[in-house]
């Protein structure tokens, strides 16, 4: 193979199929991947429609460093490994025709917050496959939109289980998110989730999708999911449980909210429906949307409890693929998986995924059949 087709975004809602070299030679550590599907997320449609600025208050805020290859929730099969060979995350070899699900991001290891243990999505020098690399530097494969992708040095893999479909395996970076609902149910009583809890889920495209199936795993014993799309609606019912709300349909005194909707006003509304005391976590506007009023007076009044979480956790991504491939008969995952597209049709994938009425999770795949 001398070249290799890739979606490229070269400014906002302006995709081309670029040709790329094959990357024959790797430099040591690097593992380069066939793609076998690569997911739309939430953060990809906001980069399309040119909301790009990403961690907005802090040290790393960036924008988008056009041209890229978009995507990050991936899953593929090595095909080459630098010299020295790679390792997977649990400490075994790479090697070609291993299935692996990599890491999104690539922490620096020596910024204050990864010597300090904190989630590697807050290091100060963090590099996002699909996001923040830019495709015009060679090997330019740094997003999974793309017949192959290029691991650098240092970036995770994880092995996936024999018994996981693709297109289940490529849920994982979505389903690793929802650390979350773990990280409160650490949290002192009475904020923190509780087996019995109310669980509310404002918007359940992929992401809140996966926080609702998570809570109902954990043993909430009420789901409710809050979404304008009757399908969506009807997905969270058959995967969680969940009982459906319309946006504006009166939802009060839950004991969490999780707001996934990425979209500014949900704010307040998961604000409303909490009850004093409990706990609001935020998990989608992880790309600013701007200002939304918010009187601190209520959080201190009420008591509230707030967890903001920007992202998955290398730390929960083996638990997350056996938690997968272990309910994988019970929950029918793969359909959170609308549509599958090829590679030369990313516009269309992504037209069809910003289309909430009649999409779901939508990939590119190796094949569109």
């Amino acid at each position: 193979m001398s070249s290799v087709r890739a979606a490229t975004l070269v400014a906002p809602r302006r995709l081309e199929v670029r040709s790329y070299p094959y990357p024959d030679a790797l430099e040591p550590g690097a593992v380069l991947l066939r793609m076998l599907a690569s997911g739309i997320c939430g953060t990809d449609k906001h980069t399309y429609r040119g909301e790009t600025e990403q961690y907005v208050g802090t040290e790393h805020e960036r924008s988008t460093p056009f041209p890229i290859i978009q995507g990050h929730e991936n899953v593929g099969l090595v095909a080459a490994v630098g010299d020295g060979g790679a390792v997977a995350r649990d400490g075994t070899p790479l090697a070609v025709g291993d299935r692996v699900v990599p890491a999104p991001n690539r922490a620096c290891g020596a910024c204050h917050p990864c010597l300090r243990g904190f989630p590697y999505y807050l290091c100060r020098r963090l590099e996002n496959y699909g996001n923040s690399l830019s495709s015009d530097p060679a090997p330019h494969l740094f997003g999974g939109w793309s017949e192959y992708l290029y691991l650098k040095p240092g970036t995770a893999a994880f092995r996936v289980p024999e018994s996981l479909p693709d297109d289940v395996a490529v849920l994982t970076e979505i389903f690793a998110v929802t650390h979350s609902l773990e990280r409160a149910a650490r949290l002192p009583s009475p904020a923190g989730f509780r087996p019995g809890a109310s669980v509310a889920v404002v918007g359940v495209g992929a992401l809140g999708l996966a926080h609702a199936v998570k809570a109902a795993l954990m043993g909430a014993g009420r789901v409710i999911a809050i979404d304008p799309s009757r399908r969506r609606l009807e997905l969270a019912a058959r995967l969680a449980g969940a009982e459906p709300a319309a946006p504006g349909e009166e939802v009060r005194e839950v004991d969490v909210v999780v707001n996934a909707t990425g979209f500014p006003g949900s704010f307040g509304q998961a604000m409303r429906m909490v009850r004093d005391g409990g706990l609001v976590i935020e998990v989608g506007a992880f790309v600013d949307m701007g200002d939304e009023p918010f009187n601190p007076a209520v959080l201190c009044g009420r008591n509230l409890t707030m967890l903001g979480v920007g992202g998955e956790d290398l730390l929960v991504y083996e638990g997350t693929l056996a938690l997968l491939a272990r309910h994988a008969d019970a929950i029918p995952f793969a359909e959170m998986i609308s549509h599958r597209f090829a590679v030369e049709d990313a516009t269309e994938a992504m037209e069809t995924a910003l289309d909430a009425e009649r999409s779901a999770k939508v990939l590119i795949v190796e094949s569109s059949t």
